[in-house]
């Protein structure tokens, strides 16, 4: 899967993810200090999912409208890098598909799908 991680996802995630296969473009290696609405504004350029630790994307997506291709939200404190790693994995191999123009939050024990509003809508 391709992903645009922004620079709130740790590192070791974004490593793991693409030990795992997945084509990953890291902000905080590639244009740190981007602003969030250019972040989420190139992803949907590139027709990607971005992925997020950040929920001031929510606010973008839901409150501007802005346009986009997914948006995965991790808020999984608590657990261990490993562990947050694993579930994201498991997260992307059985959900995949249902991932793209939606807004995705993965919690400690939950994963939540909704289908987000787009700026044409």
């Amino acid at each position: 899967m391709r992903i645009i991680a922004d620079e709130s996802v740790d590192g070791r995630i974004v490593d793991r993810l693409r030990l795992a296969g997945h084509d990953i473009l890291s902000i905080a290696e590639s244009a740190p200090g981007t602003p969030d609405d250019l972040v989420l504004t190139k992803s949907d350029a590139a027709g990607v999912l971005l992925m997020t630790a950040d929920k001031d994307f929510g606010e973008l997506v839901y409150r501007r409208r802005m346009a986009h291709c997914g948006v995965v939200l991790l808020r999984q404190a608590g657990l261990s890098i490993d562990v947050r790693a694993d579930v994201v994995l498991t997260i992307l191999a059985s959900h995949g598909s249902e991932l793209t123009a939606a807004f995705t939050v993965i919690a400690r024990e939950s994963v939540r799908i909704r289908r987000a509003p787009h700026a044409d809508a």
